[in-house]
């Protein structure tokens, strides 16, 4: 069996370590720049390696198009001009894809059928040095497959996204795009447009810019995502926003009458009614926007003190992706973020500061 990747970066490397070394499998994957074929050959995620598509996409049994979702259009009309094996399955990882679909139907080599794909998995880091056999773990994979698409073929793709670990999800292309773009576009719109009102303000008074640390940068640190990305995912799923900002609108309109009347009730409702669902959500599943594994230690204000709590957790192996100083003054205790790229991860560095005698957060 011959999996063809194109664009080895987070998704398309993880997808690559995931298949890798499996019996009778053997991994290509493409870059198009010299330089993105070294890091992937250095990194060691694929079997083979090359900058021709052609000779990529020849003789595969599956071809996963790992590239943003501006470029898929470009992708599937060029590999709709070659003569791909009879039976290969197209399948892509984009965050949107009625509109996906769509384009997939150019492709007329008999046999070939495309399947969208979605893995609700990512990582505060990207490119191919950050794949991960991990990365979609305990995640929801998300396959669209049109209704034309053979039964046999859904299933031989869904068995070889066994081996990612992840839990295959069925949906309509439709219906996808209408609830990614409710729990993650919508939101990423929201923290971008609050982050850009609050940045009109610090134009009078740079005191919203110093009083914004800490929760309210972690709650529009999605406002920080790619913007050239974005720019191609929301124009991608425009319909759907249009509807969903109406709606939005309205939700805050409802806000703004409350505060007019001065209904604290209404206001106490709202927020009970949405602790409620929110309670309901899963916690121990990756999701459409990438979680957060932080803990937060008070840390005293004396020279060494990074190092030494470094130490301690790489000592007994414990991985750590970041670390910050958000507080340090001489007569205020320090607050150290920590954090780590899985909850294991997590938990155990949790267990093993508090039981040095640190104060720790979550």
């Amino acid at each position: 069996m011959k999996i063809a990747i194109f664009g080895v970066g987070l998704i398309g490397g993880s997808l690559a370590l995931c298949f890798k070394g499996k019996p009778g499998i053997t991994v290509m994957g493409h870059a198009h720049r010299p330089e993105s074929l070294k890091r992937m050959e250095e990194r060691g995620v694929v079997d083979m390696a090359t900058l021709s598509m052609e000779e990529a996409a020849q003789d595969a049994d599956f071809i996963f198009l790992c590239v943003p979702v501006g470029k898929l259009e470009d992708y599937l009309q060029r590999l709709s001009g070659m003569s791909l094996k009879p039976g290969c399955i197209v399948t892509d990882v984009g965050s949107t894809k009625a509109s996906v679909v769509s384009c997939a139907a150019t492709l007329a080599s008999p046999g070939v059928h495309f399947i969208g794909g979605h893995p609700m998995a990512g990582s505060e880091r990207s490119g191919v040095e950050a794949a991960s056999t991990l990365l979609f773990e305990n995640a929801y994979y998300v396959l669209t497959p049109p209704l034309d698409v053979p039964e046999a073929a859904y299933e031989r793709l869904a068995q070889l996204l066994s081996y990612t670990k992840a839990q295959i999800v069925r949906v309509d292309p439709v219906m996808h795009d209408q609830i990614v773009g409710a729990i993650s576009h919508l939101p990423h719109i929201i923290a971008v447009a609050l982050v850009n009102q609050v940045r009109g303000y610090n134009g009078d008074n740079e005191l919203y810019r110093l009083l914004a640390a800490g929760g309210f940068r972690d709650i529009t640190r999605i406002a920080s995502s790619d913007p050239l990305i974005w720019r191609d995912i929301l124009l991608s799923n425009r319909e759907v926003l249009l509807g969903l900002l109406k709606d939005w609108n309205r939700e805050i309109e409802g806000f703004v009458e409350l505060l007019e009347e001065r209904n604290g009730e209404g206001i106490e409702q709202a927020f009970q009614t949405a602790n409620q669902f929110r309670g309901e959500l899963p916690e121990r599943r990756k999701g459409a926007i990438t979680s957060l594994f932080d803990l937060y230690i008070d840390v005293p204000d004396h020279p060494g003190i990074i190092g030494q709590i470094a130490t301690e957790l790489g000592l007994r192996h414990i991985n750590l992706s970041n670390m910050q100083i958000i507080e340090s003054r001489e007569d205020v205790p320090g607050v150290m973020r920590l954090s780590f790229r899985q909850e294991s991860e997590m938990e155990r560095g949790k267990a093993h500061l508090q039981s040095l005698g640190y104060t720790v957060y979550v």
